[in-house]
């Protein structure tokens, strides 16, 4: 995990309730050091600051379901795995809070999504080496302010607004996406559920793709997609903004870094 302390930004392992600070960082290598906290004394950063940052976009098929329905259309399933790109500026911590222009309408959504964290330098990977290059997965939440979403020529607000793109809490290092359920909460209340790896195109399939004509570097993150009815936030007005506080939570396995 990344996170601050006494003023320094460091990383760690998760033991437990407690972090066990590391010298060097996940990507170029890493040694333990004698040096523990507890994890509710430290304040969690986004666990990775991505060179480049993926998005899938519709890439389960109930959502693509939903939004043909509520445009009266027949849905049209992506027929390749093609990658889009969201900006980093929008990206917070777990547990952070999201805040929103005055202009912005109702209709702002959260999305729960895996995000897989490239680990090391990848070019022409096959389908079934692609996962070799993936450090570990970690939790995202997808905000989209849907009016702009519709209305703008791109998606430069309606996706990537200051604090639209929360990320965290850290990455699972050893995460059976077969396994793994994608679980959404507000405010503790579990809003969905679903099967992690039940997508169109798997982490996988993506990865292959994207390699053919990119190189992908470490700290690289690919947002995989949301499956099923998108969620509206429940919060309050703070002068010009609106502000919400958004917690995510998943299951999967340790270790986590």
């Amino acid at each position: 995990m990344r996170y601050e302390a006494d003023g320094a930004e460091a990383y760690g392992l998760v033991e437990g309730d407690e972090v066990v600070a590391v010298q060097g960082d996940p990507f170029v290598g890493y040694e333990p050091t004698k040096q523990r906290r507890p994890l509710a004394s430290v304040k969690l950063l986004v666990p990775v600051v991505p060179r480049t940052f993926y998005a899938a976009g519709l890439n389960y098929a109930e959502h693509v379901t939903e939004i043909a329905r509520q445009r009266g259309e027949a849905p049209k399933i992506p027929r390749a795995a093609d990658i889009g790109y969201r900006g980093n500026n929008g990206l917070i911590a777990h547990g952070g809070d999201h805040r929103h222009s005055a202009d912005a309408s109702d209709r702002v959504q959260y999305e729960g999504e895996l995000v897989a964290v490239i680990g090391r330098k990848a070019k022409h990977l096959s389908e079934a080496d692609a996962l070799s290059c993936v450090l570990g997965y970690t939790i995202g939440n997808d905000m989209s302010e849907r009016t702009w979403q519709e209305t703008d020529r791109t998606l430069w607000r309606a996706k990537c607004c200051d604090t639209f793109k929360p990320m965290g809490p850290w990455i699972e290092t050893d995460l059976d996406l077969d396994a793994a359920q994608t679980i959404v909460r507000l405010n503790g209340a579990e809003k969905l559920r679903f099967r992690t790896n039940h997508m169109v195109y798997g982490v996988a399939t993506f990865i292959a793709r994207m390699s053919k004509y990119m190189t992908l570097y470490p700290g690289d993150v690919i947002w995989m997609g949301h499956r099923g009815r998108c969620g509206k936030p429940e919060g309050r007005r703070h002068g010009g903004d609106r502000n919400y506080r958004h917690r995510r939570a998943a299951q999967s396995s340790h270790p986590r870094a």
